[in-house]
Order: C-alpha cells, then sequence, then structure tokens
C-alpha cells in the first residue's frame, strides 16, 4: 500500500506527502486503500491558485476516492472487507483513509458519505466512480434548485459540474440549455443528454439565449460576476425563477427590486450526501446519467504533478481527471 498523498505546498505547487502507514481500524472503522481518485477541477484549481478565501499553504484538497476496504472494525456490520466502495471526505488525494462508518452518528445520520459500488469484472471498470463527488454536488444542485418536468432550464458553462448539472437537471425532467466558450464542451453536453446548446462567442449569442427564454431555473458553473444582475436586466427569468450558482465565487451582487417582482430565489448548493449518491448511482445504472464520457485524462498518480501544471496553467485542457494508484 501506498503511503502517499497530495500536497499544496505554495501556490501553484504540487507536491508528495508522505501520510505514513495506517494504523488498524478501530471496532466501527474501516481502511480504505485507494485505487482511484478525482479531481475537483474548480475547488482544486482556486485552493492551488489561492483564489476566493483559499490562501493557506501548505494544504490539502479533493473528496473524491474510489477504493478497497482492507480491514473492517469487528462491530462494522454495512460494509465487507472487499468491497469496492466510493469515500467522499474533502481529505485531499491520499493512499489510504480510515473512516468510522459504524458508530451511532456514523449510523444516524451517514455523514461517513462512503457507499458500496455496483460490481464490475474488472478493475477498470470502476475508474468513473472517481468522479461521483462533482456529480453529487450537481445532482443536489438540481434537486435543491427544484428542476421540475417541462421547466426550461439554462446551465451556463460546461466544465466537469457544468456538464453533471446539464444531465442532472434533464434527468429531473428540464428541457436544458447549455452554453460555452468552448465548442467541443457543448457538443459533448449535447452528446450526453443537453437538449440545446450555444456557443457563447456568436455575435447573436444574446439572442439566442432569449429566444429559449423565460427561464424556470438557471444554474451558473462560470461565476462570471455580473451574470445574476444581467439575467433580469435582460429579461430572461420567468416568474418564480431559481437562479442557482454551483460556481464558486467571492461575492454576488443583486438588487433587491429583482426578486421582488419576480419572487424568484438565489440558492447556493456545494456538498452531496449519501442519499444523494445512492439517487446517482441509480441513474447511472439506468444510462440516465454518463460519466464515462467526461473523462479527459486517465493517468497514474505518479504523473499527478503534471497534471497540476496543466490545471494551473491551461486549465481549460482538462475535464475529467482520474489519477490511478495501482
Amino acid at each position: 500500500m501506498r503511503t502517499s498523498g497530495i500536497e499544496y505546498a505554495a501556490k501553484g505547487e504540487m507536491t508528495f506527502c508522505d501520510i505514513g502507514k495506517p494504523q488498524d481500524p478501530k471496532d466501527t472503522e474501516v481502511l480504505i486503500r485507494t485505487l482511484f481518485s478525482g479531481i475537483t477541477n474548480g475547488t482544486e484549481r482556486h485552493a492551488l491558485m489561492a483564489e476566493h478565501l483559499w490562501g493557506q499553504f501548505p494544504s490539502r484538497h479533493g473528496y473524491q476516492h474510489v477504493g478497497v476496504i482492507e480491514k473492517a472494525g469487528k462491530e462494522v456490520k454495512n460494509f465487507s472487507e472487499g468491497d469496492w466502495v466510493f469515500f467522499g471526505h474533502y481529505v485531499g488525494h491520499r493512499a489510504w483513509n480510515v473512516v468510522d462508518v459504524a458508530g451511532p452518528l456514523a449510523l444516524a445520520t451517514e455523514n461517513h458519505l462512503t457507499v458500496p459500488l455496483p460490481g464490475h469484472s474488472t478493475p477498470e471498470g470502476y475508474q468513473p466512480y472517481a468522479l461521483l463527488g462533482v456529480a453529487g454536488v450537481s445532482m443536489r444542485g438540481a434537486k435543491r434548485f427544484r428542476v421540475s418536468p417541462g421547466q426550461e432550464v439554462w446551465v451556463v458553462g460546461l466544465g466537469l459540474i457544468g456538464q453533471f448539472a446539464a444531465q442532472a437537471a434533464r434527468a429531473l425532467g428540464g428541457h436544458v440549455t447549455v452554453a460555452d466558450i468552448n465548442l467541443e464542451r457543448l457538443e459533448l453536453a449535447k452528446q450526453v443528454g443537453a437538449h440545446r446548446g450555444l456557443f457563447a462567442s456568436d455575435p447573436d449569442y444574446d439572442a439566442q439565449v432569449k429566444s429559449g427564454g423565460p427561464y424556470d431555473v438557471i444554474i451558473d458553473c462560470a461565476g462570471h460576476p455580473p451574470f445574476v444582475r444581467d439575467l433580469f436586466e435582460k429579461h430572461l427569468v420567468n416568474h418564480g425563477v431559481v437562479v442557482g450558482l454551483l460556481a464558486v465565487r467571492t461575492d454576488t451582487v443583486f438588487k433587491w427590486s429583482m426578486l421582488h417582482m419576480s419572487e424568484g430565489s438565489i440558492e447556493v448548493s456545494c456538498h452531496f450526501s449519501v442519499a444523494d449518491l445512492r439517487g446517482l448511482l441509480r441513474y447511472i445504472r439506468d444510462g440516465v446519467i454518463r460519466i464515462d464520457p467526461l473523462i479527459s485524462h486517465r493517468v497514474s498518480i505518479d504523473q499527478a504533478p503534471e497534471i497540476y501544471a496543466t490545471l494551473r496553467d491551461r486549465p481549460a485542457d482538462l475535464l475529467g481527471v482520474v489519477f490511478d494508484w495501482r
């Protein structure tokens, strides 16, 4: 078993750190050996570049691990040794994790953020689940933004979280319009379920956006500062609109009167639960949510320095990144 993890030593600088060897798990704990982990592109880059209130170094970031339970405490009944699981605590990329899955609080709240994964014939079949955390954030967001059948939904920004948000909105019954400045990401979003794609650099982009509205739900995965106010000034919102903010930002400025007149709301969603993950796994099983097409890089964990240099300097070159720890 490896004993390494990923750490940001200084702004823009990723290094490996030694996390030591794990101790045997306690009675209600399990030891999970990491086989794959996934980058959380937006959050990790913001932390790497000291953006949006991040800025403490050294630091460790990320929350997407797929692994095998190596050892289980004697009171653990909900998991077994040998199980493949997803583990979603915000601990950064690590070769192993020990988590309490059977203590009173863990059983009552499922705060362990650990779920068993469907069986696959080869380890490679488990790789896509290393992006289950970002998918879970998007699915929880779409539910909190109250996407429902027949609604017009506009998703802006097609990084990894926006791609999953578009799929989640479609899964919940929305008619989904997506927008981005990257034509390849637009085509990909349409391939995995978006109904309509808009190229944000088109001269008539504003007219195209307006022709698809007004919108019942608008999910912002880009974080452009004037975006929220523009929605109302350009009359793109339906009565009772929900503006969902998934992309990280420092400040959001809006006029009180625009929500007063529309009876709309602004929502923020950043997390996921075990229940969200279970529901997401059912959508994946049925082919409604697709992860594999969103994976742009599958690389050994030993190549992490090169990947983080790309995340720092050319983030648009990366979409879904899965590290292989074997």
